[in-house]
């Protein structure tokens, strides 16, 4: 488990070889129940060559001056990704106009 924040990853590797590589990550809340997004790419062992993008948020707790996983959403694909993006994007501009009304 993790320490810190900053050393909370996704990659992943299996036998010295990088299976989960992390591109990118973005801290979304930090505290007790700490929120991250990340942004990742699988190795096609077949190919042997990495996979489409694909994003997870990944939701840790710390106990015990370390960072355990609780929970996870994985988004499959940049199509996915881009429908989450619009819906949330509709409901906040709904809310907006709801809130502006009042």
């Amino acid at each position: 488990m993790a320490a810190t924040i900053d050393d909370l990853t996704i990659e992943y590797s299996d036998a010295g070889q990088i299976t989960t590589k992390e591109l990118d990550k973005i801290v979304l809340s930090r505290g007790a129940w700490t929120t991250i997004m990340f942004k990742y790419q699988d190795l096609d062992r077949k190919k042997n060559e990495y996979g489409p993008v694909k994003f997870s948020i990944r939701r840790y707790q710390k106990r015990n001056d370390e960072y355990w996983q609780k929970s996870k959403f994985n988004i499959s694909s940049v199509d996915q990704a881009k429908k989450i993006i619009e819906t949330l994007q509709n409901w906040i501009d709904d809310a907006e106009s709801s809130s502006a009304k009042s």
